[in-house]
């Protein structure tokens, strides 16, 4: 079927423009990167349908399963978004919706739709950090930061994983409880984020996410498998992406909330 990012997908940008020592770019270079980066993960094509199972292990080892559909609209490039999901199993989450709003200027929207007391419920800016349907992934992560929201400094070019990487650390313009600092690792070839380290106030690192697989989707670089590790609470959830589709035509009023409680069958079955 399809695909986005709850993060959960992204298209190949040039790198000609970063061809000179990373080591030897300014502040602007770094927020380049990082929008480029941002773009390729959270804006491939104009849309995007993914079918998404997300495996959450807790620090005990105990396992369990979430399956939805995710859907993404781009209004514009590296501006406002939309996304939608509906969940399809276990049976405790199914037919539940959640709704995000995003906006270039930070101020999102996001909702969520639970079908066993019928209730539209809004999710606070100070809930974006809480966790997405008792996953190690917040809110937030579901459908990214802007990069503009962050002072970035490149502080190296290194490998990961085989990879050659520029290794960018990110410090909020304006306090955030999601984390104190985050460092990058972005592909050169690909740029793609392959982790992200993030620390806390003391300098602790909390949770890392990483880009388990890329793939070629209709010529669309995907991460299709991602996983987030709480290095403080202990536990990790992978989230798989499969069927995806990009660019089939999604329009605007798909993302209303009449569709939270009736959703686009069309694209959910």
């Amino acid at each position: 079927m399809k695909t986005l990012t709850l993060v959960f997908a992204l298209s190949l940008l040039g790198l000609s423009m970063f061809s000179s020592p990373a080591v030897a770019q300014d502040a602007a270079g770094a927020e380049g990167i990082m929008k480029q980066a941002h773009l390729a993960y959270y804006y491939a094509g104009d849309d995007g349908l993914a079918d998404v199972t997300m495996r959450i292990i807790d620090k005990k080892g105990k396992e369990r399963e979430r399956q939805f559909v995710m859907l993404r609209l781009d209004l514009e490039e590296g501006g406002n978004q939309k996304y939608y999901t509906y969940f399809k199993k276990p049976s405790d989450v199914s037919r539940m919706t959640f709704m995000v709003h995003k906006s270039d200027e930070g101020n999102d929207k996001r909702w969520i739709y639970v079908p066993a007391v019928d209730l539209v419920k809004p999710i606070s800016a100070d809930d974006k950090n809480s966790s997405f349907v008792g996953s190690n992934f917040s809110y937030e992560d579901v459908s990214g930061r802007h990069w503009t929201e962050d002072n970035h400094t490149l502080v190296q070019e290194s490998e990961l994983d085989g990879h050659a990487v520029y290794v960018i650390e990110s410090v909020p313009k304006v306090e955030y409880g999601g984390f104190a600092k985050k460092v990058s690792y972005i592909d050169k070839d690909r740029m793609l984020p392959l982790k992200e380290e993030y620390f806390d106030k003391k300098g602790t690192m909390v949770k890392i996410f990483r880009a388990e697989k890329i793939e070629d989707v209709d010529g669309i670089l995907t991460v299709t498998l991602r996983s987030m590790e709480d290095l403080k609470k202990g536990g990790k959830t992978y989230v798989d992406f499969s069927q995806i589709d990009y660019n089939v035509g999604l329009t605007d009023d798909l993302f209303t909330e009449r569709y939270l409680k009736n959703p686009p069958r069309e694209f959910v079955n």
